[in-house]
């Protein structure tokens, strides 16, 4: 079947914003999706695409900008397109890979988590899920109660769950990522990892001995009040999906709440960055 590809970029880039428009578009008839640095590439069959549709667009953020190109690609093996170009399996610390259903087991890494490929986002290819989980791999989360906020494809609470976690909560104000996540948890056999939609509202009585907010600087800066009020005594917490020279605004906000700035790691621009509560 012949497809048009369309690249969507978005300025200046947003995870959040990207996941908001690959729920539209898939509305639209667009069924697989391709995440990079600077938005994403979204494949229609050619018989179903109309180009007006993209006009219909907007941003789902002020301040963003949106611009989109498209060309047909001719009829071809998907799978074999997506394993050769788009989808590569990914290894985190030689610990864990990701991977899709279709690609072939690795017996010599301890852990594995697949990912439907047509569900890209969250895959661990973008620094600011590759961050957290290297993260992840570091902490000691055995027997921990863990939040996956903004949790996407659920991939960062998986491993989570991979690594010993107790309990993990995953909350996702996206539809898309909501159903998303709930199918990789049975693509994975995940048991002890339960997701809601919505956002911080849902924050109340509960209590995390860790939490992992993989957003944009925006929502960060917005809720990180509601965060440190769930986060237990001597708790963690773990911030990306913001710029380096966003990071003093995120320590600033998180000092306001009792959160003590301990360490961030780096790739792209784009960082991760951990806090610890205090007593």
């Amino acid at each position: 079947m012949e497809y048009i590809k369309v690249r969507v970029t978005i300025e200046p880039y947003n995870e959040i914003a990207g996941e908001l428009l690959i729920a539209e578009m898939g509305d639209l008839g667009y069924d697989s999706f391709c995440e990079s640095d600077t938005g994403f590439d979204a494949y229609i069959p050619s018989k179903n695409y109309v180009k007006a549709d993209l006009n219909s667009i907007q941003a789902p953020f002020e301040g963003l900008k949106l611009s989109f190109s498209d060309e047909v690609i001719p009829d071809q093996n998907w799978n074999k397109k997506w394993e050769e170009n788009y989808f590569q399996p990914i290894v985190i610390g030689n610990e864990v890979i990701v991977r899709s259903p279709f690609h072939a087991t690795q017996p010599e890494i301890e852990k594995e988590i697949i990912i439907d490929p047509k569900m890209s986002f969250g895959t661990g290819h973008h620094s600011t899920t590759s961050l957290m989980m290297q993260y992840i791999l570091e902490t000691d989360v055995k027997d921990k109660y863990i939040l996956d906020m903004g949790c996407g494809t659920g991939l960062l609470g998986m491993l989570a769950s991979l690594q010993g976690a107790k309990s993990i909560d995953g909350i996702d104000i996206d539809e898309w990522a909501y159903t998303n996540s709930i199918e990789n948890l049975e693509l994975n056999h995940i048991k002890n990892m339960k997701i809601f939609m919505g956002g911080a509202e849902l924050l109340v009585d509960q209590q995390y001995d860790i939490i992992l907010a993989n957003i944009n600087r925006n929502i960060l800066l917005n809720d990180i009040c509601n965060y440190a009020k769930v986060l237990k005594p001597n708790g963690s917490i773990f911030f990306s999906g913001f710029y380096t020279e966003d990071l003093e605004a995120i320590k600033n906000e998180a000092q306001k709440y009792n959160l003590e700035y301990q360490e961030h790691k780096i790739d792209k621009n784009w960082v991760a960055t951990k806090f610890y509560k205090a007593n």
